[in-house]
């Protein structure tokens, strides 16, 4: 397999409330599918469209990069936790794309976000900064889709991956991964209980949790 060797890249954006296996499968998936060299994840500061995170950005960001300490193709960024105000997408994406000008920029979202996607501030600019990577299970309910989104689709989507190397953004790819029914909601219930969540997350995450008293019972 053939690396690229350029500032392509691909992105994964979230809470990571706590980063999980799950978060980290599906963006390796969709990086060995592009044959990118490098992915970044980058936690959310202040997420617009959900209530403010359990975990303190520090240390949401802190276990990112705990969780991806020994994988050199790995980064974790810090943009959106030092900015002040909500966490908007296209803001992060202009700064990237203000440092990587001519470079594949592949953002990964999950499907029950893309079916909100029109809900994002300026989303369809999004799609002028980077291609989008909806990941989830085949057979997704077209129907459920709002117009404006659905004529979207029907104009950018892309079935071969290797298309999207023809141009730095504007595609809308469809890529089915490994089914890990793995989430953070499960996680911080189980340790709110004072159960074990092992093997749903790196150990060395779990350790800093521990370390730390995150999501633990009131």
């Amino acid at each position: 397999m053939k690396i690229s060797t350029n500032n392509d890249l691909v992105i994964l954006g979230g809470t990571f409330d706590p980063i999980h296996y799950g978060h980290l499968r599906a963006v390796e998936e969709v990086r060995q599918a592009l044959k990118t060299a490098e992915v970044m994840l980058i936690p959310a500061g202040h997420p617009p469209h959900r209530k403010s995170p359990w975990a303190a950005a520090q240390h949401r960001l802190a276990m990112a990069r705990i969780a991806v300490a020994h994988h050199p193709r790995f980064v974790v960024s810090d943009r959106e936790v030092g900015r002040e105000g909500p966490s908007y997408t296209v803001d992060t994406l202009r700064t990237l794309r203000l440092e990587r000008p001519d470079a594949l920029l592949a953002m990964v979202i999950g499907m029950d976000a893309f079916l909100r996607f029109d809900t994002w501030r300026d989303w369809q600019q999004i799609l002028e900064l980077t291609h989008l990577i909806v990941t989830g299970r085949p057979g997704w309910p077209a129907a459920e889709l709002p117009e404006a989104l659905r004529q979207t689709l029907y104009q950018r989507r892309c079935d071969d991956i290797h298309q999207l190397h023809q141009q730095p953004a504007g595609f809308i790819f469809f890529q089915t991964i490994t089914a890990l029914e793995i989430s953070a909601t499960s996680i911080r219930s189980l340790l709110a209980n004072g159960q074990s969540p092992r093997f749903l997350l790196p150990d060395e995450v779990l350790d800093y949790i521990e370390s730390k008293g995150l999501y633990q019972s009131p």
